[in-house]
């Protein structure tokens, strides 16, 4: 049985993963219209982050990633940048034009020579010890996520884990920067 064009065109593109920042208003209610505006079409979002990235001028980032094609994607960008207030969209594929970075924070709880083994994990991954008891520790890992997945598969193993994750945060290399409409650096 043969297919329709829209199947075969379905099925020949490629669904990635994508990382869309936003820069808005810091008020209420803006996180919850950029992330309805996902949920409201279908969209998944894989891990959002946000924070103030301007005080003087109330601006925050948020940072999503998402899976999607590219025209998916480009819909998205198109479909928040209507949203108020929004000041810019940028979408960031997974290239190497671009630094991502996750940040984990680790809690280890075991004895003996299983936390000592745990403990040497987390320097052969250049973790940053932030407390350490006789039975626990808690790290900071900081990298790709793939490289966060590996090292939580890596301890996980070893005995019990609680584990906090930022989600992923992106950046363009180079010296081009992210202007506004009047602009300003975002």
């Amino acid at each position: 049985m043969s297919k329709s064009a829209y199947e075969i065109d379905q099925n020949q593109k490629k669904i990635e993963r994508y990382v869309v920042v936003a820069w808005v208003d810091n008020e209420a209610g803006v996180l919850a219209r950029v992330s309805g505006l996902f949920s409201g079409r279908g969209y998944n979002i894989e891990s959002l982050a946000v924070s103030e990235v301007d005080h003087d001028r109330k601006i925050s980032r948020i940072t999503i990633a998402t899976l999607g094609t590219q025209a998916v994607v480009k819909q998205i960008q198109a479909q928040v940048l209507k949203l108020v207030p929004v000041h810019k969209v940028n979408i960031y594929p997974i290239n190497d034009e671009t630094i991502f970075r996750e940040l984990a924070l680790v809690k280890f709880l075991g004895e003996g020579k299983v936390l000592e083994t745990a403990k040497q994990i987390c320097i052969d991954n250049k973790c940053q010890f932030l407390d350490k008891t006789s039975k626990s520790f808690i790290v900071q890992a900081l990298g790709r996520r793939t490289e966060i997945d590996d090292f939580i598969k890596k301890i996980k193993v070893l005995g019990q884990v609680s584990i906090s994750r930022t989600g992923a945060l992106a950046m363009k290399k180079g010296s081009e920067t992210v202007k506004d409409n009047k602009g300003q650096v975002l």
